[in-house]
């Protein structure tokens, strides 16, 4: 027996080595195959490919438990595959994430004292580009200390040439085929970034605040933004209500506002809501977008009140220049000493629309900027969703796909950072039209023949994200997009379902003409062992790093896995991380039981001199084994790894190894050889089926124990013992 097993089993003195021998070997790239798996009768899935595209880690920081769970799942199926012999592509990659990347820098640059608004664009962007390069060599090595089996060779960043060129094809063809456009529309627009998103990008949150009850003339409002007001003209109410059918619409009627005297205009629109307030408001079409669809449908004017830093503008008088917040107490106190205030509701409690980022308040903003026509793509994605092309895990995912879908919105791709794609515009000062300009030849405005410039803003990273599916494959034209797209399984999180995946089923589609994936595994949060939402100011943060450097990386991924049903949040502990670090030590020690009571017993491949008891136990293993593969291929992995833990432990310590002992002492020379051969044959099976949830432990017993032959002297490389 080697004498590493005397000693306790030493993740710390291992696991880098055997990734590293791992990488050297070159058998996670798909096109590096061991014998068996060129030859068809052994291997009938030599042609069949799997491919996995990785989620891009966001370059802007160090790995978390939910990367440690992403990477965990995918290399599962990595792994499990690759021993079934499919040709199988892991591609690694990363994200240089735009506005999330920007708001990290901007925290390090305000701890610096300084602010990205007094810096000039270009000495921005090499700043954070310096920044997300450091990062990327930083979070590559983290992902390879979980164990990722992942073809580095064929590793992707969202800012290669190649990954942008696709990205510029998509945009220019969006134009072509009219799914884009350019727009003066009201968009969600953060006053602490500057910068607009998309609608998936606002967090709503519930709040109890006042409510204000005003005097417009013959009318009440009722408002909880007084500071908007200063520009409202129009007052409307519904066409049916009869507590206002006196006026008509179009009617002029002169009042004192804030500032003094106006004449506002009567609009009837069924919009308007009869039960709430006193179902007659005036609107502010430039800081919000259903006073902006009421101005729109009636040709009103609109005006900004609010800058794009939150304070307002020259319209508020004497409160120009002023911030928001601080302005609106000021503004209730004037209404009420001009005797224009009714009455204050203490605790209306409505919801505000709030940057997911730092939780400042949306300020809508009527703005230029580039949409895409979602209706189109959405309909084409439903049809193959409905057609059951795309397998959803869990399957509750497809309906809320499917809702979002039917109900989808245009899709806002103008961002106002530096950090990310630019968009390949051109946007003419006089008359603001936009001209998409990959190869920068638009000189003059072809409508109104004014000076044109570049557009200074960059995509959502979603826009080019959505395309990482066939962009990292080389489409249209090169051999791995041929070979390998569409992908096998898309594994992310349940809560980028719409951000990410299906805006990808739709670029996938309109792209290429096929869906990007066949499977979308959706796993869940990762919580403390209370069961709450990890973060910084709870200091419930659990670093996967502090964790495999204390337990081992085969206790952590165990520790992600069992008990993890997809789609359900998993409460992770130190004391579950530990129980898994017991369990590798348990392997180590059957396998120590195991070789020293099988020394100079060459393993038989196909003995069949087993006692009676002996093929019982092969029966029941074979039956385990069959269970954990039907698990595996139904993406059970959370069953699967239970199983062969209390097999293990279970059946195979505390049960057969004991009964094993007497055997060893006593039994008959056909006895104790047969226990032998069963040993073997079952230690050999385990490693095997251990492997795609414990890779590191299992290589380093099977480095031990191997038996040299087509499949090569790594574990990784042998064929699935089924």
């Amino acid at each position: 027996m080697d004498e590493k097993f005397l000693k306790p089993y030493d993740p710390a003195s291992t696991e880098k080595r055997i990734y590293e021998l791992w990488e050297k070997s070159g058998y996670f790239n798909p096109d590096v195959k061991p014998e068996w798996k060129k030859n068809p009768e052994k291997n009938p899935n030599h042609a069949k490919p799997f491919t996995i595209i990785m989620p891009p880690t966001n370059a802007n920081g160090s790995l978390h438990a939910g990367h440690g769970l992403v990477m965990t799942i995918q290399d599962i199926m990595v792994r499990y595959h690759r021993m079934r012999g499919y040709k199988t592509l892991w591609l690694p990659g990363l994200d240089h994430a735009g506005f999330e990347t920007q708001v990290v820098y901007e925290k390090k640059l305000e701890k610096e004292k300084r602010s990205r608004f007094g810096m000039k664009s270009e000495d921005l962007y090499k700043e954070i580009l310096a920044f997300t390069l450091e990062n990327a060599d930083k979070i590559k090595s983290q992902v390879r200390s979980l164990g990722a089996s992942c073809d580095w060779s064929r590793e992707k960043f969202t800012l290669n040439d190649d990954i942008i060129a696709i990205v510029y094809e998509t945009f220019k063809k969006l134009s072509e085929d009219n799914l884009l456009y350019r727009g003066k529309r009201i968009v969600s627009w953060c006053p602490k970034h500057r910068t607009s998103f998309s609608d998936l990008e606002i967090k709503d949150v519930e709040v109890a605040e006042k409510f204000y009850y005003f005097k417009y003339g013959p009318f009440i409002i009722a408002t909880s933004r007084p500071e908007t007001k200063f520009g409202d003209k129009y007052v409307v109410m519904h066409p049916h209500d009869k507590r206002y059918s006196q006026y008509k619409n179009g009617q002029k009627i002169d009042l004192e506002w804030i500032n003094g005297p106006i004449t506002a205009t009567v609009i009837k629109d069924e919009q308007i809501d009869m039960n709430f307030g006193t179902g007659v408001m005036t609107i502010t079409p430039w800081h919000d977008a259903a006073d902006f669809d009421i101005a729109e449908r009636h040709g009103l004017d609109k005006e900004q009140i609010i800058d794009e830093s939150g304070k307002l503008l020259p319209i508020a008088g004497e409160f120009s220049g002023m911030h928001i917040s601080k302005a609106r107490h000021l503004i209730v106190e004037k209404l009420k000493q001009k005797g224009l205030l009714e009455k204050i509701d203490e605790n209306y409690k409505h919801v505000v629309r709030t940057c997911y980022k730092c939780g400042t308040t949306i300020e809508p903003q009527i703005k230029s900027q580039w949409f895409i026509r979602m209706r189109p793509l959405a309909l084409r994605a439903l049809k193959e969703i409905g057609s059951d092309k795309i397998e959803y895990i869990p399957e509750h995912f497809k309906k809320i796909t499917q809702h979002w879908l039917e109900n989808i919105t245009d899709w806002n791709i103008s961002r106002q950072i530096v950090w990310g794609i630019s968009i390949p515009a051109k946007i003419c000062d006089k008359c603001d039209k936009g001209y998409v300009d990959l190869d920068n030849i638009v000189s003059r405005c072809e409508s109104c023949g004014g000076d044109v410039r570049k557009d200074t803003d960059t995509f959502d990273t979603w826009f080019s994200s959505s395309q990482w599916p066939f962009a990292t494959l080389g489409f249209p034209d090169k051999p791995d997009f041929s070979e390998f797209y569409p992908t096998s399984v898309m594994e992310t999180a349940g809560d980028i379902i719409f951000f990410w995946v299906a805006r990808m089923i739709m670029m996938g589609l309109y792209r290429t003409g096929q869906i990007p994936f066949s499977t979308v595994y959706l796993h869940g949060m990762v919580l403390d062992a209370k069961g709450q939402k990890m973060s910084k100011s709870k200091g419930n943060v659990i670093n996967p790093l502090l964790m495999t450097a204390k337990f081992g990386t085969d206790a952590f991924r165990m520790g992600l896995v069992v008990g993890n049903t997809p789609g359900t949040s998993l409460a992770l502990s130190e004391d579950k991380v530990r129980g898994y670090k017991n369990f590798a030590n348990k392997l180590w020690n059957i396998t120590r039981f195991i070789l020293s009571n099988t020394e100079n017993e060459i393993i038989e491949p196909h003995f069949d001199e087993y006692t009676e008891d002996d093929s019982a136990l092969r029966k029941e293993r074979h039956a385990l084994l069959e269970d954990v593969t039907k698990d595996m291929d139904n993406f059970r992995f959370y069953l699967a790894a239970e199983k062969l833990y209390h097999y293990v432990w279970h059946t195979l310590a505390d049960k057969i190894l004991e009964e094993s002992k007497p055997i060893f002492e006593k039994g008959e020379e056909k006895e104790i050889k047969s226990r032998k051969q069963f040993l073997l044959h079952t230690l050999e099976k385990t490693l095997l089926v251990l492997h795609p949830f414990m890779p590191f432990i299992t290589e380093e017993i099977w480095s031990k124990i191997s038996r040299k032959g087509e499949g090569g002297d790594l574990l990784m490389t042998r064929q699935w013992p089924l």
